[in-house]
């Protein structure tokens, strides 16, 4: 069981990353995990400021970034 479930994750992050995200149709951990953060900073809608709270989440259920 993940600490935190993706739907609270989304709640931490400003509703354009949330849209930008969910249009990419990146809906879990695991999808966010298989990127790099390259990959998600060049989403439209997300931002370098949105990374820290990403990061966290994902550390939080044991992921990080792809290299």
């Amino acid at each position: 069981m993940f600490l935190i479930d993706y739907q609270e994750f989304l709640a931490k992050l400003s509703r354009p990353a949330q849209r930008a995200l969910l249009h990419e149709k990146v809906n879990s951990f695991e999808k966010l995990s298989s990127l790099t953060e390259k990959q998600v900073l060049s989403f439209h809608g997300i931002g370098p400021s949105s990374l820290p709270v990403m990061k966290d989440c994902l550390r939080a259920v044991g992921l990080t970034f792809a290299a």
